[in-house]
């Protein structure tokens, strides 16, 4: 067990365990995003980093089929930051907010030595979407492609740069496909940590295993804030999920299925 996953260890609340608390209707979500451990300021605008703040936060709720409704901003601001840098990340965080229905509601402000943010999530869901409800036999998929991210991360930290719609910077969600497939999936969560790093997280919550149909390299195995989709579903909705991936536009990838076998992630802990 390593450090982060010990230290929740010891909080034993049965709402602790998914990508947000799930309390009566309401989910609550919380993620942190650190200069020098997420992203470095040199890397992206001030508009892009609030932007990508919020959207990984966000994608915690619709992990969890949940309408995201509120936010709560923690910024710690750097004392040589400029009025202008300021305006750009208050208008990243009012925008993003805005393009899925989210009210700023407060927060808190401070000085730093570095920029680091901190955003809570209230969310709204009649029927969410847990991490448990995998069964031996279900089938295990992700969507989108997965690998561009790490990709890009190896770029700008060898100096390089990357395209403004790169999945690093410009994030998308796969809200529409989850919100109108709910009711196939039996389990679900975002790919932030890498695909086998997740699978991990499932495996150990459902005591399953996984039989994947083919090898799946590391490159893509490995890659981490990737925050595509990766879900678990009976064998009977496969032809039906795939047919309504279509019509979403989602391109989902089946990799294999859950077995009565031990699970290891072969992945590195991968935050720079």
């Amino acid at each position: 067990m390593n450090l982060e996953n010990y230290f929740i260890s010891q909080f034993k609340s049965e709402h602790v365990g998914d990508d947000g608390a799930f309390i009566d209707g309401t989910v609550y979500s919380k993620d942190a995003f650190f200069e020098d451990i997420h992203f470095k300021s040199g890397w992206m605008s001030h508009y892009q980093i609030a932007t990508k703040a919020m959207m990984v936060n966000i994608s915690d709720a619709i992990a969890m089929n949940a309408k995201p409704k509120y936010a709560l901003l923690s910024v710690a601001l750097p004392k040589n930051t400029t009025k202008s840098q300021a305006k750009e990340l208050a208008c990243g965080f009012r925008d993003c907010a805005s393009k899925f229905g989210v009210e700023i509601i407060g927060g808190d402000t401070i000085a730093n030595a570095k920029l680091d943010i901190t955003v809570t999530i209230i969310s709204k869901t009649k029927k969410p979407l847990l991490r448990r409800g995998l069964k031996h036999g279900h089938l295990i998929a992700y969507s989108g492609d997965l690998g561009r991210s790490a990709k890009d991360l190896k770029k700008l930290m060898n100096l390089g740069k990357i395209h403004k719609k790169s999945k690093f910077v410009d994030i998308k969600l796969r809200d529409k496909f989850i919100h109108q497939n709910r009711r196939f999936l039996s389990s679900g969560m975002d790919i932030s940590d890498g695909l086998f790093s997740d699978l991990g997280k499932l495996s150990s919550t459902n005591r399953v295993g996984f039989r994947f149909y083919k090898k799946i390299p590391k490159n893509i195995g490995c890659s981490g804030e990737e925050y595509e989709m990766l879900f678990g579903f009976d064998k009977r909705y496969k032809r039906t999920l795939l047919k309504r991936a279509k019509l979403s536009r989602t391109p989902i990838n089946i990799i294999g299925e859950c077995v009565r076998k031990n699970y290891k992630n072969m992945c590195k802990a991968h935050h720079f």
